[in-house]
C-alpha cells in the first residue's frame, strides 16, 4: 500500500490529460459544426466566395481536431466528434453538388467511412431545400437534377445494410431520405403539371383573336 499514493498520481496526471483533451475536442467539435451550418447557409444563398472561405476554414478545423484527438481514439470516435465531422462532410458535398464539381472522396476529406456515409445521407436534405427553393420561382430542370442526385445517393444508401454498430445509424438516415424523396418528387410533380397547365393557357390565349 506503500505505492498507492504513487498509483493514483500517476492515475490522477492521465485523467487531467484526457480531461484537457476532451475539453478542446468539445470546443472544436462546436467549432466545426458552426462553420459547417454557415458554408452550407451561404451555399443557398448564393455567397459563392463566403462559402468557400468557410468551407477551407472548416476543413482545417477537422483537421486539427482528428490531430488533437490521435492519441485518444475513443475520443476520437465519441458521438460528439463524428456528429461534427459528419457536418463537415454534409456541408462540403452539399457544396460541391451546388456547384457543380466532384464528389469529395471519404480520403480528400480525411473522414471515417461511417461520417461519410451518414454526411452523405444528410446532405439530402439540404438538396430538397434547394428544390424547393427553385421551385419558388416556377418549374426548373435543375430541381429534376437534384431530384436525381437524391435519387443516387438513396440508392447507393438502401446497399450498405450493415448494424449501426458499423455504420453509425445509417439505416434510420436512409429511412428519413425515403421519406424525403417522396415528398420532393410529388412536390416537382405538381410544379410540372402546373408549368404544363400555364402553357397550356398561354398557347390557348395566344390563339383567340384580339380585340
Amino acid at each position: 500500500m506503500k505505492n498507492l499514493p504513487q498509483i493514483s498520481e500517476q492515475i490522477r496526471e492521465s485523467f487531467e490529460v484526457r480531461n484537457r483533451a476532451r475539453d478542446e475536442a468539445l470546443a472544436q467539435a462546436r467549432q466545426v459544426t458552426r462553420y459547417s451550418a454557415n458554408v452550407i447557409r451561404a451555399v443557398h444563398r448564393g455567397e459563392h466566395e463566403s462559402a468557400r472561405s468557410q468551407l477551407e476554414h472548416t476543413s482545417k478545423l477537422t483537421a486539427a481536431l482528428k490531430v488533437g484527438l490521435r492519441d485518444f481514439p475513443d475520443l476520437y470516435f465519441a458521438g460528439y466528434t463524428q456528429d461534427a465531422i459528419k457536418e463537415y462532410v454534409e456541408a462540403s458535398i452539399f457544396s460541391a453538388i451546388v456547384w457543380g464539381e466532384h464528389l469529395p472522396r471519404p480520403e480528400e476529406l480525411g473522414v471515417e467511412p461511417a461520417a461519410y456515409m451518414n454526411g452523405l445521407a444528410e446532405s439530402v436534405g439540404e438538396m430538397r431545400r434547394r428544390c424547393l427553393d427553385i421551385l419558388r420561382q416556377g418549374y426548373s430542370q435543375q430541381a429534376e437534377q437534384l431530384l436525381a442526385y437524391m435519387d443516387d445517393i438513396f440508392n447507393v444508401l438502401v446497399t450498405m445494410d450493415y448494424p449501426d454498430a458499423i455504420t453509425n445509424g445509417l439505416r434510420r438516415q436512409t429511412d428519413v431520405i425515403r421519406s424525403i424523396l417522396e415528398r420532393t418528387r410529388g412536390d416537382l410533380t405538381l410544379s410540372l403539371r402546373q408549368h404544363s397547365l400555364q402553357q397550356s393557357i398561354e398557347k390557348l390565349l395566344d390563339k383567340l383573336p384580339g380585340d
